[in-house]
């Protein structure tokens, strides 16, 4: 009887032993799958996270040009998928000058005016060297730009400077909410021309502000920039 009893006792701590060891197991596995899946949702996250900020460098561009073709309305359109309600948009010039407005509105109506005032017909931006760093819900993005306005046939304006921006996520969007163009250059290209044709040429731009040349040397070009009135 007593042997009995010691038996079961000794059945009952082996089955107790292995409960405790597959209970383990089965924990183990579990952080395992747990934590290779964070990692896994993580990993895949931060690339999705990337490719939807560099869209907002597209974004603006096309917002940019749809007003270099004269469409202000749908260049407002385009800014509003780009930026948050509150963004703050800075343009600092060759010379030292800038430009702060507050909202896509504001800006929007701002490149519009610089464009109509300098007789632009049409724009091209080109973004590139895109350079991206995400920390959770913020972010900060650094991009080339490479912009030519149409003045005429024979004649454009090139712009070539630096973005840097500020992003943030809120309600599972990017958008930017603090950007700064910084402008390294801005110059004219023209055609050379006749004597006769740069006689025309130069009736019909009397308007303009800008110096214009004769031949295909460029010009540094200070735009007109409409100001804010205090």
């Amino acid at each position: 009887m007593e042997k009995r009893r010691e038996n079961g006792r000794i059945i009952s701590k082996a089955i107790s032993f292995l409960l405790n060891r597959i209970t383990l197991i089965v924990l183990a596995a579990t952080l395992v799958l747990f934590v290779g899946g964070r990692f896994e949702i993580a990993s895949a996250a931060q690339p999705n996270a990337e490719l939807e900020i560099q869209k907002l460098a597209n974004c603006y561009a096309l917002g940019t040009d749809a007003i270099g073709r004269g469409n202000l309305l749908e260049g407002k359109n385009i800014y509003q998928n780009c930026f948050t309600q509150d963004a703050v948009l800075t343009a600092v010039f060759p010379d030292g000058a800038s430009e702060t407005r507050y909202g896509t509105d504001s800006w929007a109506d701002f490149v519009y005016s610089v464009f109509q005032g300098n007789g632009y017909q049409a724009t091209q931006h080109l973004m590139g060297t895109i350079n991206i760093s995400v920390q959770n819900n913020q972010a900060t993005m650094t991009s080339y730009l490479h912009a030519t306005h149409k003045r005429s046939e024979t004649s454009i304006d090139v712009a070539n400077g630096t973005y840097e921006d500020e992003v943030v996520n809120k309600n599972g969007r990017w958008k930017i909410r603090n950007r700064t163009l910084k402008l390294i250059d801005f110059l004219n290209l023209s055609s050379p021309t006749t004597d006769s044709s740069a006689a025309a040429s130069s009736a019909t731009d009397s308007s303009a502000a800008n110096a214009r040349t004769t031949n295909s040397s460029p010009t540094f070009v200070r735009p007109k920039i409409p100001r804010l009135k205090h």
